[in-house]
Protein backbone atom coordinates (compact mmCIF):
# COMPACT_ATOMS: atom_id res chain seq x y z
CA UNK A 1 0.00 0.00 0.00
CA UNK A 2 1.49 3.26 -1.25
CA UNK A 3 0.25 6.79 -0.83
CA UNK A 4 1.63 10.47 -0.41
CA UNK A 5 1.22 13.12 1.98
CA UNK A 6 1.26 16.45 0.36
CA UNK A 7 2.09 19.27 3.42
CA UNK A 8 2.34 22.61 3.78
CA UNK A 9 5.88 21.66 5.37
CA UNK A 10 7.54 18.90 6.44
CA UNK A 11 9.62 18.92 9.92
CA UNK A 12 13.13 16.91 9.38
CA UNK A 13 15.66 16.67 11.98
CA UNK A 14 17.57 19.97 10.74
CA UNK A 15 15.12 21.41 8.09
CA UNK A 16 11.83 22.07 6.99
CA UNK A 17 10.38 21.64 3.69
CA UNK A 18 7.91 23.65 2.09
CA UNK A 19 5.19 22.53 0.26
CA UNK A 20 6.63 18.91 -0.98
CA UNK A 21 4.91 15.08 -1.36
CA UNK A 22 5.93 12.43 1.41
CA UNK A 23 5.90 8.81 0.43
CA UNK A 24 4.47 6.27 2.57
CA UNK A 25 4.82 3.18 1.47
CA UNK A 26 3.91 -0.28 3.32
CA UNK A 27 3.54 1.64 7.15
CA UNK A 28 7.27 3.16 6.20
CA UNK A 29 8.12 6.53 5.05
CA UNK A 30 9.99 6.61 2.15
CA UNK A 31 11.37 9.60 -0.06
CA UNK A 32 10.35 13.28 -0.33
CA UNK A 33 9.68 14.50 -3.61
CA UNK A 34 9.18 18.34 -5.00
CA UNK A 35 7.23 17.05 -7.92
CA UNK A 36 3.48 15.69 -8.13
CA UNK A 37 3.38 12.31 -8.25
CA UNK A 38 1.44 10.62 -10.49
CA UNK A 39 1.34 7.26 -9.17
CA UNK A 40 -0.31 6.73 -6.05
CA UNK A 41 -3.25 8.62 -4.11
CA UNK A 42 -1.94 11.89 -2.52
CA UNK A 43 -3.63 12.94 0.93
CA UNK A 44 -3.82 16.66 0.90
CA UNK A 45 -2.47 18.92 3.73
CA UNK A 46 -1.97 21.51 2.20
CA UNK A 47 -2.70 24.02 4.69
CA UNK A 48 -0.97 22.15 7.56
CA UNK A 49 2.23 20.97 8.92
CA UNK A 50 3.49 17.39 8.97
CA UNK A 51 6.05 16.44 11.71
CA UNK A 52 7.26 13.15 13.74
CA UNK A 53 4.69 11.44 15.97
CA UNK A 54 5.54 12.73 19.19
CA UNK A 55 7.59 11.18 22.06
CA UNK A 56 6.77 11.33 25.94
CA UNK A 57 9.80 9.89 27.63
CA UNK A 58 8.35 10.63 31.25
CA UNK A 59 4.88 9.96 31.96
CA UNK A 60 2.77 7.73 34.44
CA UNK A 61 -0.49 7.90 33.63
CA UNK A 62 -3.48 8.77 31.07
CA UNK A 63 -7.50 8.16 31.14
CA UNK A 64 -7.73 7.00 34.49
CA UNK A 65 -4.68 4.72 34.43
CA UNK A 66 -1.42 4.55 36.22
CA UNK A 67 1.70 2.40 35.25
CA UNK A 68 1.66 1.81 38.65
CA UNK A 69 -1.50 0.08 38.50
CA UNK A 70 0.21 -3.32 37.20
CA UNK A 71 -2.72 -3.76 35.11
CA UNK A 72 -1.47 -4.05 31.17
CA UNK A 73 -5.23 -3.63 29.89
CA UNK A 74 -4.88 -0.13 31.95
CA UNK A 75 -1.16 0.60 29.66
CA UNK A 76 -3.27 -1.03 26.82
CA UNK A 77 -6.05 2.05 27.21
CA UNK A 78 -3.31 4.88 27.99
CA UNK A 79 -1.30 3.81 24.55
CA UNK A 80 -4.43 4.43 22.92
CA UNK A 81 -5.15 7.75 24.88
CA UNK A 82 -2.08 9.14 23.61
CA UNK A 83 -2.63 8.87 19.97
CA UNK A 84 -5.03 11.96 21.07
CA UNK A 85 -2.18 13.91 22.47
CA UNK A 86 -0.11 13.44 19.17
CA UNK A 87 1.66 10.92 21.29
CA UNK A 88 3.04 7.89 19.25
CA UNK A 89 6.01 6.57 21.13
CA UNK A 90 6.45 6.49 24.84
CA UNK A 91 8.17 5.48 28.12
CA UNK A 92 6.02 3.82 30.58
CA UNK A 93 7.27 5.28 34.03
CA UNK A 94 7.03 4.26 37.23
CA UNK A 95 7.14 5.83 40.72
CA UNK A 96 8.79 5.12 44.08
CA UNK A 97 7.67 2.72 45.56
CA UNK A 98 8.26 -1.27 46.88
CA UNK A 99 10.86 -3.29 45.05
CA UNK A 100 8.29 -6.16 44.63
CA UNK A 101 5.79 -3.75 42.77
CA UNK A 102 8.52 -2.52 40.82
CA UNK A 103 9.59 -6.00 40.02
CA UNK A 104 6.21 -6.93 39.04
CA UNK A 105 5.37 -3.75 36.83
CA UNK A 106 8.85 -4.52 34.82
CA UNK A 107 8.02 -7.96 34.00
CA UNK A 108 4.50 -7.46 33.11
CA UNK A 109 5.38 -4.32 30.65
CA UNK A 110 8.52 -6.53 29.02
CA UNK A 111 5.98 -9.34 28.95
CA UNK A 112 3.31 -7.46 26.85
CA UNK A 113 4.51 -4.65 25.21
CA UNK A 114 4.08 -5.18 21.86
CA UNK A 115 0.09 -6.55 22.64
CA UNK A 116 -0.46 -2.21 22.39
CA UNK A 117 -1.82 -0.90 19.30
CA UNK A 118 -1.49 2.91 19.91
CA UNK A 119 1.46 4.74 21.19
CA UNK A 120 4.29 2.11 20.72
CA UNK A 121 6.11 0.98 23.97
CA UNK A 122 9.47 2.16 23.57
CA UNK A 123 11.39 1.50 26.90
CA UNK A 124 10.45 2.11 31.01
CA UNK A 125 11.51 4.71 32.59
CA UNK A 126 11.98 3.98 36.18
CA UNK A 127 11.14 7.34 38.38
CA UNK A 128 12.67 6.06 41.53
CA UNK A 129 13.08 4.79 44.09
CA UNK A 130 17.07 6.14 44.77
CA UNK A 131 15.84 9.76 45.98
CA UNK A 132 16.24 12.32 48.35
CA UNK A 133 13.79 12.49 51.32
CA UNK A 134 13.83 16.49 51.08
CA UNK A 135 13.12 16.77 47.54
CA UNK A 136 10.38 13.78 47.65
CA UNK A 137 8.11 16.07 45.54
CA UNK A 138 5.13 13.07 44.95
CA UNK A 139 7.01 10.21 45.87
CA UNK A 140 7.11 8.04 48.95
CA UNK A 141 10.15 8.46 50.97
CA UNK A 142 9.77 5.49 52.83
CA UNK A 143 10.99 3.62 49.75
CA UNK A 144 14.00 5.72 49.20
CA UNK A 145 17.55 4.31 49.34
CA UNK A 146 21.21 4.66 47.91
CA UNK A 147 21.13 3.02 44.44
CA UNK A 148 21.15 -0.85 44.21
CA UNK A 149 23.25 -2.35 41.25
CA UNK A 150 21.11 -5.57 41.78
CA UNK A 151 18.17 -4.05 42.15
CA UNK A 152 18.27 -2.43 38.66
CA UNK A 153 19.64 -5.46 37.47
CA UNK A 154 16.68 -7.60 38.04
CA UNK A 155 14.56 -4.85 37.04
CA UNK A 156 15.96 -4.93 33.62
CA UNK A 157 16.28 -8.53 33.50
CA UNK A 158 12.38 -8.97 34.30
CA UNK A 159 11.28 -6.10 31.70
CA UNK A 160 13.31 -8.37 29.17
CA UNK A 161 16.09 -5.42 28.75
CA UNK A 162 12.78 -3.09 28.24
CA UNK A 163 14.34 -0.81 31.33
CA UNK A 164 16.19 1.80 29.05
CA UNK A 165 16.40 5.13 31.91
CA UNK A 166 16.19 5.46 35.60
CA UNK A 167 16.49 8.31 38.07
CA UNK A 168 18.48 8.77 40.92
CA UNK A 169 19.51 11.20 43.06
CA UNK A 170 23.34 12.24 42.44
CA UNK A 171 24.05 13.02 46.36
CA UNK A 172 23.09 9.54 47.76
CA UNK A 173 26.10 6.70 48.27
CA UNK A 174 27.37 4.37 45.28
CA UNK A 175 26.08 6.23 42.49
CA UNK A 176 29.13 6.28 40.29
CA UNK A 177 29.06 2.34 40.21
CA UNK A 178 25.71 2.33 39.89
CA UNK A 179 25.97 4.41 36.45
CA UNK A 180 28.41 2.45 35.01
CA UNK A 181 26.78 -0.62 35.81
CA UNK A 182 23.62 1.21 34.37
CA UNK A 183 25.81 1.85 31.25
CA UNK A 184 26.82 -1.46 30.37
CA UNK A 185 23.12 -2.34 29.92
CA UNK A 186 22.14 0.20 27.89
CA UNK A 187 19.90 2.17 31.05
CA UNK A 188 20.12 6.04 30.54
CA UNK A 189 20.80 7.66 34.04
CA UNK A 190 18.66 10.59 35.31
CA UNK A 191 19.03 13.06 37.54
CA UNK A 192 16.19 14.02 40.04
CA UNK A 193 14.43 14.81 43.29
CA UNK A 194 17.80 15.60 44.78
CA UNK A 195 19.45 18.11 47.18
CA UNK A 196 22.85 17.55 45.66
CA UNK A 197 25.18 20.30 45.20
CA UNK A 198 26.55 21.25 41.61
CA UNK A 199 29.67 18.74 42.27
CA UNK A 200 27.95 16.22 43.17
CA UNK A 201 25.60 16.55 40.17
CA UNK A 202 28.81 17.12 38.09
CA UNK A 203 30.61 13.66 39.07
CA UNK A 204 27.49 11.91 38.27
CA UNK A 205 27.50 13.32 34.62
CA UNK A 206 30.90 12.77 34.17
CA UNK A 207 29.90 9.32 35.56
CA UNK A 208 27.82 8.60 32.75
CA UNK A 209 24.18 10.32 33.85
CA UNK A 210 23.00 13.05 30.94
CA UNK A 211 19.20 13.74 31.44
CA UNK A 212 18.15 16.27 34.34
CA UNK A 213 14.78 15.31 35.22
CA UNK A 214 11.79 17.88 35.46
CA UNK A 215 14.26 20.58 35.76
CA UNK A 216 13.17 23.19 38.30
CA UNK A 217 10.99 20.98 39.98
CA UNK A 218 12.40 18.24 42.79
CA UNK A 219 16.27 19.79 43.32
CA UNK A 220 18.26 22.03 44.43
CA UNK A 221 18.07 25.92 42.75
CA UNK A 222 20.21 27.90 41.73
CA UNK A 223 22.41 30.11 43.65
CA UNK A 224 25.11 32.43 42.90
CA UNK A 225 27.28 30.96 45.71
CA UNK A 226 25.88 27.24 45.17
CA UNK A 227 24.66 26.81 41.95
CA UNK A 228 22.55 23.06 42.83
CA UNK A 229 21.34 20.99 40.38
CA UNK A 230 19.41 23.70 38.50
CA UNK A 231 22.87 25.31 37.78
CA UNK A 232 24.57 21.88 36.58
CA UNK A 233 20.91 21.18 34.25
CA UNK A 234 21.69 24.52 32.56
CA UNK A 235 25.73 24.72 32.89
CA UNK A 236 26.73 21.27 32.33
CA UNK A 237 27.63 19.70 28.69
CA UNK A 238 26.28 17.56 26.97
CA UNK A 239 23.08 16.80 28.57
CA UNK A 240 19.39 17.09 28.41
CA UNK A 241 17.20 19.04 30.43
CA UNK A 242 13.43 18.13 30.61
CA UNK A 243 10.91 20.45 31.26
CA UNK A 244 7.10 19.97 32.22
CA UNK A 245 5.49 23.61 29.77
CA UNK A 246 2.22 23.30 31.37
CA UNK A 247 2.92 26.83 32.63
CA UNK A 248 2.19 25.46 36.43
CA UNK A 249 5.23 23.97 37.02
CA UNK A 250 7.85 26.26 35.84
CA UNK A 251 7.42 30.02 35.01
CA UNK A 252 7.29 30.97 30.92
CA UNK A 253 10.32 33.31 31.65
CA UNK A 254 12.39 30.40 33.84
CA UNK A 255 11.57 27.92 30.51
CA UNK A 256 13.02 31.12 28.09
CA UNK A 257 16.04 30.54 30.90
CA UNK A 258 16.57 26.86 29.57
CA UNK A 259 15.84 26.70 26.40
CA UNK A 260 18.60 29.66 25.79
CA UNK A 261 20.92 28.16 27.76
CA UNK A 262 20.15 24.16 26.39
CA UNK A 263 18.79 25.45 23.28
CA UNK A 264 16.42 23.22 21.71
CA UNK A 265 18.38 20.12 20.70
CA UNK A 266 18.91 19.45 24.32
CA UNK A 267 15.38 20.63 26.14
CA UNK A 268 13.21 17.88 26.28
CA UNK A 269 9.30 18.34 26.61
CA UNK A 270 7.64 15.51 28.94
CA UNK A 271 4.34 15.41 30.61
CA UNK A 272 4.71 14.05 33.89
CA UNK A 273 1.47 13.39 33.21
CA UNK A 274 -0.54 10.95 35.73
CA UNK A 275 -3.79 9.05 35.65
CA UNK A 276 -5.92 12.08 35.79
CA UNK A 277 -4.86 13.45 32.39
CA UNK A 278 -7.73 14.25 29.86
CA UNK A 279 -10.10 13.11 32.76
CA UNK A 280 -11.17 16.73 33.78
CA UNK A 281 -11.38 18.18 37.55
CA UNK A 282 -12.05 15.86 40.42
CA UNK A 283 -10.40 13.49 42.96
CA UNK A 284 -7.51 11.24 41.63
CA UNK A 285 -4.55 9.13 42.98
CA UNK A 286 -0.51 9.16 42.54
CA UNK A 287 0.42 6.41 43.65
CA UNK A 288 -0.76 6.19 47.16
CA UNK A 289 -1.01 9.31 47.30
CA UNK A 290 -4.53 11.34 47.18
CA UNK A 291 -5.24 14.25 44.75
CA UNK A 292 -7.18 16.74 43.72
CA UNK A 293 -7.09 18.22 40.43
CA UNK A 294 -8.64 21.47 40.00
CA UNK A 295 -7.48 24.24 37.48
CA UNK A 296 -5.31 22.76 35.27
CA UNK A 297 -3.16 21.45 38.17
CA UNK A 298 -2.77 18.14 39.97
CA UNK A 299 -1.77 18.06 43.44
CA UNK A 300 -1.55 16.26 46.82
CA UNK A 301 -4.64 16.35 48.69
CA UNK A 302 -2.76 16.76 52.14
CA UNK A 303 0.05 19.23 51.20
CA UNK A 304 -1.27 21.03 48.33
CA UNK A 305 2.00 20.05 46.53
CA UNK A 306 2.22 19.30 42.61
CA UNK A 307 1.35 15.43 41.75
CA UNK A 308 2.55 15.05 38.20
CA UNK A 309 0.77 16.91 35.90
CA UNK A 310 -2.29 16.35 33.54
CA UNK A 311 -0.52 18.12 30.49
CA UNK A 312 -0.83 16.71 27.12
CA UNK A 313 1.82 16.83 25.02
CA UNK A 314 0.61 18.28 22.15
CA UNK A 315 -0.09 21.73 24.75
CA UNK A 316 3.20 21.56 25.66
CA UNK A 317 4.65 22.36 22.22
CA UNK A 318 1.90 24.35 21.54
CA UNK A 319 2.95 26.43 24.91
CA UNK A 320 6.30 26.88 24.14
CA UNK A 321 5.72 28.45 20.90
CA UNK A 322 2.69 30.88 22.14
CA UNK A 323 5.42 31.95 25.15
CA UNK A 324 7.87 33.31 22.20
CA UNK A 325 10.59 30.73 23.04
CA UNK A 326 11.30 28.41 19.92
CA UNK A 327 9.94 28.30 16.53
CA UNK A 328 7.30 25.92 15.47
CA UNK A 329 9.76 23.62 13.87
CA UNK A 330 11.86 23.21 17.31
CA UNK A 331 9.17 23.00 19.67
CA UNK A 332 8.17 20.09 17.38
CA UNK A 333 11.19 18.19 17.26
CA UNK A 334 11.57 19.08 21.28
CA UNK A 335 8.63 16.43 21.86
CA UNK A 336 9.91 14.28 19.22
CA UNK A 337 13.59 13.65 17.98
CA UNK A 338 15.49 15.15 21.02
CA UNK A 339 13.64 12.91 23.76
CA UNK A 340 14.32 9.63 21.24
CA UNK A 341 18.11 11.08 21.76
CA UNK A 342 18.31 11.38 25.15
CA UNK A 343 17.67 7.93 26.02
CA UNK A 344 19.10 6.54 22.46
CA UNK A 345 15.91 5.55 20.72
CA UNK A 346 16.23 8.11 18.10
CA UNK A 347 16.95 4.72 15.47
CA UNK A 348 13.10 3.57 15.89
CA UNK A 349 11.03 6.77 16.26
CA UNK A 350 11.16 10.99 16.99
CA UNK A 351 12.45 11.69 13.12
CA UNK A 352 10.90 11.88 9.40
CA UNK A 353 13.38 9.42 7.22
CA UNK A 354 13.30 6.72 4.79
CA UNK A 355 12.67 3.32 6.57
CA UNK A 356 11.15 4.44 9.56
CA UNK A 357 7.55 3.33 10.30
CA UNK A 358 5.43 6.19 9.75
CA UNK A 359 4.58 7.47 12.54
CA UNK A 360 3.42 11.33 12.19
CA UNK A 361 1.57 13.78 12.97
CA UNK A 362 -0.61 16.72 11.27
CA UNK A 363 -0.74 20.34 12.76
CA UNK A 364 -2.25 23.39 12.01
CA UNK A 365 -0.31 26.68 11.61
CA UNK A 366 -1.30 27.09 15.94
CA UNK A 367 -0.06 24.05 16.20
CA UNK A 368 -3.38 22.44 16.75
CA UNK A 369 -3.30 18.93 16.18
CA UNK A 370 -5.30 17.76 13.35
CA UNK A 371 -4.64 14.04 12.77
CA UNK A 372 -2.24 10.87 14.54
CA UNK A 373 -0.94 8.43 11.94
CA UNK A 374 0.77 5.51 13.03
CA UNK A 375 2.44 2.59 10.53
CA UNK A 376 1.09 4.82 8.19
CA UNK A 377 -2.66 4.59 9.08
CA UNK A 378 -5.01 7.28 10.02
CA UNK A 379 -5.20 6.36 13.72
CA UNK A 380 -6.82 9.83 15.41
CA UNK A 381 -9.07 12.59 13.89
CA UNK A 382 -9.68 15.81 15.40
Amino acid sequence: MKYYVYAKQIVLDDQVIDKAYLTIEDGKFGPILMEEPQDAPIKDYSQSIVAPGLVDTHIHGYKSHDVMDNDFEGIKVISEGLLSCGVTSWLPTTLTSSAQLLNDVCETIGNHYQEVTGAKIRGIFLEGPFFTEKYKGAQNPKYMSDPSVDKLAKWHELSQGLVNKIAIAPERQGVKEFIEFAKSKGVYTALAHSDATYEEAAAAVEAGANIFVHIYNGMSGLHHRNPGMVGAALSLDKVFAEMICDGHHVHPAAARVVTRARGPKETVLITDCMRAGGMGEGQSRLGEFEVVVKDGTARLKDTGNLAGSILELKQGVKNVVDWGLVSPAEALRMASLTPAQSVGIESVCGRIAPGYEADFIVVSDQLELEATYLDGELRYQA
